[in-house]
C-alpha cells in the first residue's frame, strides 16, 4: 500500500506517453488525459494520507507532471491558434523554470521541484483550461498569469531555503 502513490505517478508517465499514440480529438485521448489528471491529484493525497511521502516520490511525481505536460503540449499545441504574446509568455515561464532548476543545481547539487500551493494551483488550472482553449484563450491566459506567479514564487522558495541553511 505504501508504494501506491509511486505506482500512480509511474502510471501517469505511461499514460502520458500513450497520449502520443492517440488522436488528440479522440475519446481515448481525453480519457487518458482525465486519468492522468486524476492520478496527479491522487498520488500526492495518498502519499500524505498513507504517511509514505518521500523525496523520491516527490521527484517521481514532478517527473510524471513534466512528462504529462510535455506530451499534452506535443499533441495539443499544434492544433491551437494561440496569439503570439501567449507563446512568448509561455517561453518566459519555461525560462523561469529552467533558471529555477539551475539555481537548485547550484545551491543543492540536485534538481528540486518545490510542491508549493501556487504550483499545485497552476497545474490544476492548466489541467482544466486546456480543453476550454478550443473555444477561448481567456482560460489559458489566466493560467499563464498563475503559472508565471508560481514559477517566480518557486524561485523565491528555493532561494529562501538556501538563505535559511546558511
Amino acid at each position: 500500500m505504501k508504494h501506491l502513490p509511486n505506482i500512480l505517478s509511474s502510471l501517469r508517465i505511461v499514460g502520458a506517453v500513450a497520449l502520443l499514440l492517440t488522436n488528440s480529438s479522440s475519446i481515448p485521448f481525453w480519457a487518458l488525459y482525465i486519468a492522468c489528471g486524476i492520478s496527479d491529484i491522487a498520488d500526492g493525497w495518498l502519499a500524505r494520507k498513507l504517511k509514505c511521502a518521500t523525496r523520491t516520490g516527490a521527484l517521481l511525481d514532478s517527473l510524471a507532471d513534466l512528462c504529462f505536460v510535455a506530451c499534452c503540449a506535443w499533441k495539443i499545441l499544434p492544433i491551437l491558434e494561440l496569439p503570439k504574446w501567449l507563446w512568448m509568455w509561455a517561453g518566459v515561464i519555461v525560462a523561469i523554470k529552467v533558471v529555477n532548476q539551475l539555481l537548485a543545481l547550484v545551491l543543492y547539487r540536485r534538481c528540486c521541484f518545490p510542491h508549493t500551493l501556487a504550483n499545485k494551483w497552476a497545474g490544476f488550472l492548466l489541467f482544466i483550461a486546456v480543453p476550454m482553449t478550443a473555444w477561448s484563450t481567456i482560460p489559458i491566459s489566466i493560467v499563464a498569469i498563475v503559472a508565471a506567479s508560481a514559477a517566480i514564487h518557486e524561485g523565491c522558495v528555493l532561494a529562501r531555503a538556501e538563505s535559511s541553511r546558511t
